[in-house]
């Protein structure tokens, strides 16, 4: 079956960077942080892909089909029913630091994900899995609060919130690139098409985030294969209530933030592979900063006001990158949608 995208037909789209858990929030909670990524995708006739790279990952990531972006791409082409283009060209801006806990493959899957809706609503129009402009989410998956623009023209962001959900493996940094703000997600079956569920949260306007960025990398899959398989279930009451309050503080009273953010399941049992990270998570929070690993590491992040914001970051090891992103409202949105006259 040969594809509808017609050569020439060009997408623009940009996704913002995550922080996954915010402490006890483990696989659930995500926050949209303001740095982006941007790839312009164009469908082109000569067969096979082009790829470029500028930015982050530029010299070390694949340049080819295994491209994360690309491979998305193509899997969310399959799930709309229809072949992917012959040729294709991508050209990658990327801003979120890689393995650093920031959502950067969430990130890739997102705008493969967003990208591949937007050239294909391009030609089936508002009866595919597509919404309007402006349009509230089209499948009713997603509670909002606020008013907050959360989409460009002709995406549905829950259909993409529940792909890129299911290709990342759990639904917290996807969600917070998808929607922006605030985010609490879950599956009622994980795996299956169309059951993530997401809340869009408004953080409160007085919460501010600094990031700690370190030299070193790690890798999701190795900061994963060293948690505990059980938890006492002590832990397990103490952290659920910690997560409960934690939704309380980002969205009406920061200065709950500090005891918001005590978790049990996952911190200190990788506490050996980012050690550094676990020693200034220890020295922010001792010092009254609501302090935690973000995502799976190693890069620490403090959820704070503009003073206590500034304040942490005065306590940034040598050698750290110290990031004030701020918290976008909107996620992943069209930045320019064309297509061949007469296509």
């Amino acid at each position: 079956m040969p594809s509808p995208v017609p050569v020439g037909a060009t997408v623009t789209v940009r996704v913002p960077a995550s922080s996954a858990n915010l402490g006890p929030g483990f696989d659930s909670v995500g926050l949209a942080l303001g740095v982006w990524d941007e790839c312009r995708v164009t469908v082109v006739e000569a067969p096979g892909v082009a790829i470029t790279v500028s930015g982050e990952g530029e010299g070390s990531v694949p340049l080819d089909a295994s491209h994360l972006v690309h491979r998305t791409m193509v899997t969310a082409w399959r799930e709309l029913g229809v072949e992917p283009p012959v040729g294709l060209r991508l050209d990658c801006v990327n801003e979120v630091p890689h393995g650093r806990g920031m959502g950067s493959s969430a990130t890739a899957i997102v705008t493969g994900v967003v990208a591949a809706q937007a050239l294909h609503t391009q030609t089936s129009g508002p009866s595919g899995r597509a919404g309007t402009a402006g349009d509230a989410p089209t499948s009713g998956r997603a509670g909002t609060a606020g008013d907050a623009p959360t989409s460009g023209a002709d995406l549905d962001l829950d259909w993409a919130g529940d792909l890129a959900s299911r290709l990342e493996g759990h639904p917290d940094n996807a969600s917070a690139s998808v929607y922006g703000g605030l985010t609490l997600s879950w599956s009622d079956e994980p795996g299956v098409a169309g059951s993530t569920r997401t809340v869009r949260l408004r953080p409160d306007p007085r919460v501010e985030v600094v990031v700690f960025v370190p030299v070193e990398q790690l890798s999701t899959a190795r900061a994963r294969s060293v948690l505990p398989v059980q938890v006492r279930l002590g832990d397990a009451a103490a952290n659920s209530a910690r997560a409960a309050l934690l939704v309380h503080a980002a969205t009406s009273d920061p200065s709950l933030l500090l005891p918001a953010t005590r978790e049990w399941l996952h911190q200190d049992a990788r506490r050996p592979s980012y050690a550094a990270s676990m020693a200034l998570v220890d020295r922010l929070r001792a010092a009254g900063h609501a302090a935690v690993i973000s995502g799976a590491g190693p890069s620490v992040l403090v959820l704070g006001t503009r003073e206590s914001a500034s304040a942490a970051a005065d306590l940034a090891p040598r050698g750290w990158r110290v990031l004030r992103p701020g918290i976008p409202l909107r996620g992943a949105h069209l930045v320019e949608a064309s297509r061949p006259v007469g296509g």
